[in-house]
Parts: C-alpha cells; structure tokens; sequence
C-alpha cells in the first residue's frame, strides 16, 4: 500500500484484464465446435467453463506469454480439423517453416514436458498438418529448456476420443468424472469437486469419482 492506493490490486487488475483479451475464445452455446484447449485439460473443468463459469486467476504476466505470442506476426491463426459431425479447433502459438512452437511459463526450469502440452503439440500438429514440433518452457527468471515432438496417431487418437466425450457430456448435460492432477489445487472451481456448500464437509468418494447424483 503506498499512500491511499492499493497499487498491487491496481497491477492484478491489469492482469487480469490483460488476460481476458488474450484468451482464446471458446463460444459456449456451439457445442459441435470443441477447442483444443478443452481436452487436454480436464473435461470438469472445460464443463463448469461453459456452463457456469469463474474466471481464473491469473498470477502474474508470466501466465500471459502463450497469448502475447500469438498476437506477434509469427502468431498462427486458429484452424479446425472435422471429427465426423464435431470440429476441434485449435491455435499454436508460432508457426515456422514447417514447425508448430508452443511456449509455456513454468516456476522451474521442466525436465520433462508436461503431458497436457504434449497432447496439445501433437494434435496441433494434426490440425495444421505439419511433422515436427516443440514446446518452449520459459522460467520467471528467463531461464529456457524445449523439447521437441514428432506426431503421433495414437496419442491423437486420444484427442480425438475426448472431444467425442466432452461433445456428448454438454449435449446430456452431464457433469465429467474428475479427474484428479496436480492442477486442482489451482483450479477455479477445487470446491465444487472437492468441498460441499455447506461448510467444509468433505464430499464423499462417490462425488469424488464423478457418480453423484448429476452423473
């Protein structure tokens, strides 16, 4: 707090902001267009997004780099790829040559690609038709590791499988199963999977696998 200002609420709000108009956006009501984005995170949480949403919070303008970078002129324009009657469609950050590039901020340098980002490469690499790929992860204290990725049917065939589940899930109405990561904890909506409404009771195993009443 300097004098009567707040200038740490003042720079969070910036944040946030910021992120808003760099979002990839994701048109709730169409429900045959899935994004990539979608499902290669847990499909809980690209439900709750769509039909009872809570912004994120973002923590710093490290979480915005992914965004800035598809805005530059090496930034790639959002393209779709037909699964029968569903279209999955999807951004890469920078395209070069014949090379998909996605960057990624991380507290410490990886020493191994995380296996969302993966599945995200790979089906970018499907969506634009290119061979060869690779994730940048960039520290906050500018240190940088990258890894590279040569496509793969099988683990896009698991893409493929997902947007099939999470296009018939919104079609029901029917809440996803959870599926429990290490990104929980900074999940928007951990109380709702985790935590009843009622004071901090603990929800049973039950709701904790998926099989509550809505599933």
């Amino acid at each position: 707090m300097m004098g009567d200002r707040d200038y740490r609420s003042v720079i969070k709000n910036a944040i946030d902001s910021i992120g808003r108009e760099l979002e990839i956006e994701i048109d709730a009501k169409n429900i045959q267009t899935i994004h990539l984005k979608e499902v290669v995170q847990c499909l809980r949480r690209s439900y709750y997004d769509r039909i009872d949403p809570k912004e994120v919070e973002r923590r710093g303008f490290n979480d915005l780099l992914s965004g800035l970078l598809r805005k530059l002129q090496y930034g790639s324009d959002p393209k779709e790829f037909a699964i029968d009657d569903i279209k999955l469609r999807g951004q890469a950050d920078m395209l070069v040559d014949d090379s998909i590039i996605l960057f990624r901020p991380t507290h410490s340098t990886p020493e191994s690609p995380l296996a969302n980002d993966l599945l995200y490469l790979n089906a970018c690499m499907w969506i634009y038709d290119k061979v060869d790929g690779m994730i940048v992860y960039i520290s906050g204290d500018r240190e940088e590791s990258s890894f590279s990725l040569t496509r793969n049917k099988k683990m896009f065939e698991e893409i493929v499988r997902r947007v099939r589940v999470l296009n018939d899930l919104l079609k029901e109405q029917k809440t996803p199963i959870l599926e429990p990561s290490m990104d929980c904890m900074d999940c928007q909506y951990y109380q709702r999977c985790y935590i009843t409404k009622k004071n901090t009771k603990q929800v049973s195993l039950a709701e904790m696998l998926g099989m509550g009443k809505d599933n």
